[in-house]
């Protein structure tokens, strides 16, 4: 573990633009006993653990365990802004993904007819690379996207074969209620809906349609391997007017008229009925 430990520390400092002396200054320790970490010539004690990690935003177990050079840009740029796993409590999801010739983050297009094949070949490099790519240059270049194709009409108005854009999800916990997520179990494959965030309270994840028609579930959050939260949606279908909401609303005012004339009714009645005094 050391070995990835020693790799990692160089890297991290590295990408901040820092010398050895500077690295090693700033946490308060000679650059000679910074340099043997790095160069796996002496192992840390707890103590210098927690230093740096304290110094670079990142848990230990992250350091010692993961190779991170073996993640993609958008991984790393996640760490380092503080959305490390480990410290907020869930597993690290290395994503296979595709980079081009300036190793900037493609994008890459999952159609309907490939969604069979990404249930079991989304951690395959060799599957992801082979699907088609693309640039969107108003998405940030330090998150992961990626695109799916959907299918069905439980996400109406979101009509049938519309592409729709996901943002990488590392950390489950932050799934946020009401928000619509692209996901991805072995049993059902890629799903579209609306997620309510229940991993704390029983660890699932119940799944709303926007159709009425369709009942939602619950999934176990064990059976995840994907989540990715969307960003926006392309179609060549202009949306179908949403009427029965407007009739609905129609109708809900026409019953709360005919509700007043009925208390106006029954408070007239009342005060006919009313007896004598004696």
């Amino acid at each position: 573990m050391m070995n990835i430990f020693a790799s990692n520390i160089k890297l991290l400092r590295q990408r901040r633009g820092r010398t050895q002396e500077e690295a090693a200054f700033a946490m308060n320790m000679k650059r000679s006993t910074l340099s043997g970490y790095e160069n796996q010539v002496a192992q840390p004690g707890i103590e210098a653990l927690l230093i740096i990690s304290k110094y670079y935003g990142i848990a230990i177990d992250t350091l010692i365990k993961i190779n991170l050079s073996a993640l993609s840009e958008s991984e790393l740029s996640q760490l380092e802004r503080g959305y490390d796993v480990y410290i907020t409590g869930s597993k690290l999801r290395v994503l296979a993904t595709t980079v081009d010739a300036r190793n900037n983050e493609n994008i890459e297009l999952v159609n309907e007819k490939a969604s069979a094949g990404y249930r079991t070949g989304f951690a395959d490099p060799d599957y992801i690379k082979v699907l088609p790519m693309f640039h969107m240059p108003f998405l940030s270049k330090d998150k992961k996207y990626r695109t799916f194709q959907i299918k069905g009409d439980s996400m109406l108005p979101i009509p049938d074969g519309s592409w729709v854009t996901g943002e990488f999800v590392q950390n489950w916990n932050q799934v946020r209620d009401g928000h619509p997520y692209i996901v991805l179990t072995l049993e059902d494959g890629i799903v579209f809906k609306v997620a309510e965030n229940r991993i704390k309270l029983d660890g699932r994840l119940v799944l709303h349609s926007l159709n009425p028609l369709y009942e939602p579930y619950a999934v176990d959050i064990k059976e995840v391997r994907e989540l990715w939260k969307m960003v926006h949606y392309i179609s060549s279908e202009m949306p179908e007017p949403n009427l029965p909401r407007e009739e609905l609303s129609n109708t809900v005012a026409i019953l709360k008229k005919d509700m007043e004339k009925l208390k106006k009714q029954v408070a007239a009645v009342q005060i006919i009925e009313l007896p004598l005094d004696e």
